[in-house]
């Protein structure tokens, strides 16, 4: 049976953005505490999806979403906000959160998915932010980084 209109992709020949993420590298972005596996980014919409490896006693600044986000601890505890999120609990942030820091209670592994940017601050100014085009420019970074090393 022929279906009522024409539904061929127009991306098709793109494929699939698959991922061997154990053959990933960590990327470090505190030293010895805190790392970081780029999955993806997303030019056309600003989401990015990434795991993050924090050490146990890290703590990540205050910060607001400029978009929602998704979280899904692998293994570990983190303290945000007013709640503990343990191995299995997920977490959902929606646009404009604003929240104190975020601290690692153990050595924890996580998947955070943004569908934006993020904005981290102290008490007096904004101290970083953090998108894809961040994430983009600390890959190439790691990348001439590794490849620099290679060539030693």
């Amino acid at each position: 049976m022929a279906l009522p209109q024409d539904i061929t992709s127009f991306h098709q020949n793109l494929g699939d953005s698959l991922y061997k993420v154990n053959d990933m590298d960590w990327i470090e972005t505190m030293p010895g505490q805190a790392w970081m596996k780029i999955l993806w980014t997303g030019s056309e919409t600003g989401t990015w999806a990434v795991i993050l490896k924090w050490a146990k006693g890290y703590v990540a600044p205050a910060h607001k979403h400029l978009a929602p986000a998704h979280t899904y601890i692998i293994k570990g505890r983190l303290q945000v906000r007013g709640a503990v999120l343990e191995a299995g609990d997920y977490d959902y942030e929606p646009n404009g959160v604003l929240h104190g820091a975020t601290t690692a209670l153990e050595d924890t592994e996580y998947l955070f998915i943004c569908n934006g940017a993020v904005l981290f601050f102290d008490e007096n100014n904004f101290t970083s932010y953090l998108s894809w085009e961040e994430l983009e420019r600390l890959r190439a970074a790691h990348a001439a980084t590794k490849a620099t090393h290679a060539a030693a």
